[in-house]
C-alpha cells in the first residue's frame, strides 16, 4: 500500500461531511482523500503486517461509515479518524498483526523523525481555527496582516504606500486587528499569543 499525502483540511469540510451523510458519493470520496494521509500516518507508527495494515485502514473507514450519522462537529473529524485507527491498531497488535522486529528492512520503514500524530491532528485543527477567524477579519485588516508576515518582510513605507495609510497608524491598526483575532469564535482555544 503506497502511503496517500498528508493534506491539510479544507474549508469547505461541513459541507462534506453533511453531503456524505445524505449518501453523496462525491463527497464519501473526497473526505477519504483528504484524510487518507491522516489515517496512514496513523497505522504506519504500529509497524503491523502488510495485511494487518490494509485490514485497519479498512476498519477504519468502515467505522467512519457506521457512524457518519452521528458526527455533529466535522472539524473533529481528523481528531476522530485518528483515534479510530490506533484503537484499530492496538486491536491488531492484540490479536497479533505486528511483522517480526528482527527484519531490519521493516524497521527502516518508520519514520522516527515524524512529530506525533496527535501533535499533527491538533495542529491542523488549531490552523483550521485561525484561518477560519482570519476570513472573518476585514479586508483591510486581511491585507495589513498579510504583508506585515510576508517574505521577505516588507519595510513600513513601502506597506504605508501599498495601503494608503500613514506609518504611525500600522503599528496601532495591526494591534486592533491581531486583538479582534483574538477574540474570534474559537480562537481563544489556541492558546498562546498571536
Amino acid at each position: 500500500m503506497i502511503p496517500p499525502r498528508l493534506t491539510p483540511v479544507k474549508p469547505d469540510l461541513p459541507r462534506l461531511v453533511a453531503a456524505a451523510q445524505q449518501g453523496d458519493a462525491e463527497a464519501w470520496n473526497a473526505l477519504v482523500e483528504q484524510f487518507a494521509g491522516l489515517v496512514w500516518h496513523v497505522i504506519r507508527g504500529f509497524r503491523l503486517s502488510n495485511a494487518a495494515t490494509e485490514d485497519v485502514y479498512q476498519t477504519t473507514w468502515l467505522r467512519l461509515a457506521e457512524h457518519l450519522d452521528r458526527i455533529r462537529q466535522p472539524e473533529s473529524l481528523g481528531g476522530w479518524l485518528a483515534r479510530t485507527a490506533r484503537n484499530e491498531c492496538l486491536r491488531a497488535v492484540k490479536l497479533g498483526g505486528r511483522e517480526d522486529l528482527r527484519d531490519d528492512l521493516d524497521l527502516d520503514l518508520v519514520d522516527r523523525t515524524a512529530a506525533p500524530v496527535d501533535r499533527a491532528v491538533e495542529t491542523e485543527a488549531a490552523n483550521e481555527i485561525l484561518w477560519r477567524a482570519f476570513a472573518s477579519l476585514s479586508q483591510a485588516c486581511q491585507q495589513l496582516l498579510r504583508l506585515l508576515i510576508a517574505e521577505p518582510p516588507l519595510p513600513y513605507d513601502r506597506i504605508s504606500e501599498l495601503l494608503g495609510i500613514s506609518i504611525g497608524s500600522i503599528g496601532p491598526t495591526r494591534a486592533r486587528c491581531l486583538a479582534k483575532l483574538r477574540t474570534s469564535r474559537g480562537v481563544y482555544l489556541l492558546g498562546g499569543d498571536l
